[in-house]
């Protein structure tokens, strides 16, 4: 990763990109959307987790979909706009906990997880805090614990990283001796996805 990056992108952007559009990326709508969220809960090894982690839930149209596979869901945003049409949409949903949250700067120290999704955020961090949130990451996913990577390949302008940079500092977490190993993963022609679990 280059060490003159733009910084991370400010909650101060998403808030803009949401007044602007109350679904800029057609997260409700898109038919890529729906395919790739269920390609993602069908790459889940498990058929249940007991505490699980989203970050940038946005919308909550991946969160509901995770909702059935999870004991309990903690899903966060940087944005407040997002959040409360997630709030709506999830309310029936009596174990998704939302919270307004930006990473690193602020984390869910109390408690660890068994699953942890990281879905179209990554590239949004500066290379320093795409480390700062591995080390976090690491540290509240239990042995045995899986993350979830799905990340759009293309690069943006805007974003301080690609997904393939996203996903490859993570698999260098794979190396021998490294804390994680590789579960499976696949490349459509727009994102990439990866499963890694916690040694």
């Amino acid at each position: 990763m280059n060490p003159n990056q733009p910084h991370t992108l400010p909650p101060t952007y998403f808030e803009a990109v949401y007044q602007a559009n109350e679904d800029p990326w057609h997260f409700e709508t898109s038919p890529y959307e729906r395919e790739k969220y269920a390609a993602t809960v069908a790459a889940l090894p498990r058929p249940q987790y007991a505490r699980a982690f989203e970050i940038g839930c946005s919308l909550g149209v991946l969160t509901e979909q995770l909702a059935p596979r999870c004991g309990h869901l903690l899903a966060v945003d940087v944005a407040a706009a997002p959040l409360e049409k997630a709030r709506q949409r999830c309310a029936a949903l009596s174990q998704v906990e939302f919270r307004q949250m930006s990473l690193p700067d602020e984390f869910p120290v109390e408690t660890s997880f068994d699953l942890i999704v990281l879905s179209e955020v990554g590239y949004y961090w500066s290379g320093p805090d795409l480390s700062q949130v591995t080390n976090l990451l690491l540290a509240a996913l239990v042995p045995g614990g899986q993350l979830l990577l799905v990340h759009w390949t293309p690069p943006v302008h805007d974003y301080p990283l690609t997904g393939d940079e996203v996903h490859d500092f993570f698999l260098q977490q794979t190396a021998s001796n490294g804390p994680l190993r590789h579960l499976h993963g696949f490349r459509h022609n727009t994102y990439r996805l990866d499963v890694l679990e916690k040694i």
